[in-house]
């Protein structure tokens, strides 16, 4: 019992910088008191007491901000990081070294009785305000991005972001392009998204802007071969592109500098 009780208290200390001493952990972390609270709940609902535990989740919600249902399985050196608004339903099972931030959602997607919940691997992070729902497997070393809505699977070391849920570069791809010294830095980023991480969708649509002018500059040359040839073409060309309304956010931007820079002139005055 002691020797969990210590695991719990270094993992706050090896995940939140913050964390300044054993005392101080023990008596303001919630996410400390809910896993507690839940150890105790959860013991209770295994031995058939269900509305003592379930009375003693509704009391460490009232205090903490965090709604674990008895029935949650959680593994060891679960870290919750401020924890407000945090929902885990009752057959949701987590990994251990998992790491939530505030307003994560664990939910079921169904009315009917049975697994409806999600199942966490081990070392997985689940970013601030993130929704993962129904009985969804999320591999070990997984994270998932704040915000996000994860309805399906996510395969081991992957990070997911976005509505609905798409996944990005993976951690192994990380570590073959970066350095081994700093793989371990990167593996953990706060609110579970990595900073330097590319948007599928984003480098989706770049990759099909070079595509089309390079079938552009294919077929200007194809069109200059053939006129060098004698052939004739028929007189057509491409709508032009409006130079003005690329231009929008460019000047919705310079307008804001010269809306900033008159506010200065006038407090200065």
């Amino acid at each position: 019992m002691f020797k969990r009780l210590r695991e719990e208290i270094r993992c706050v200390f090896e995940r939140d910088p913050a964390a300044r001493n054993t005392f101080e952990v023990i008596t303001t972390y919630p996410g400390f008191h809910a896993i507690l609270w839940h150890r105790l709940s959860h013991r209770l609902w295994n031995l058939g007491a269900k509305w003592l535990a379930r009375v003693i989740s509704t009391l460490s919600r009232w205090l903490t901000g965090i709604e674990i249902h008895p029935g949650a399985r959680i593994g060891q050196r679960f870290f919750i990081d401020h924890g407000m608004g945090v929902v885990i339903g009752e057959t949701a099972e987590i990994g251990n070294d998992c790491t939530l931030y505030h307003g994560v959602t664990l939910g079921g997607t169904s009315w009917r009785k049975g697994k409806r919940h999600p199942t966490l691997g081990n070392n997985v992070v689940v970013g601030a305000g993130a929704k993962v729902l129904g009985p969804v497997h999320i591999g070990n070393g997984a994270r998932i991005g704040s915000n996000s809505v994860v309805v399906k699977n996510v395969p081991v070391n992957t990070t997911v972001i976005g509505v609905p849920g798409h996944m990005v570069q993976s951690k192994d791809q990380y570590g073959k392009a970066k350095h081994p010294a700093i793989t371990k830095h990167i593996e953990f980023d706060a609110y579970g998204t990595p900073q330097d991480a590319p948007d599928p969708i984003e480098r989706t649509i770049h990759g099909l802007t070079k595509h089309i002018q390079r079938l552009d500059e294919r077929i200007e040359q194809i069109t200059a071969e053939i006129q060098h040839l004698g052939g004739e073409l028929p007189k057509a060309s491409l709508p032009n592109l409006k130079t003005s309304e690329l231009s929008i956010n460019n000047n919705n931007e310079e307008e804001q500098e010269r809306q900033v820079g008159e506010d200065k002139s006038a407090v200065a005055k």
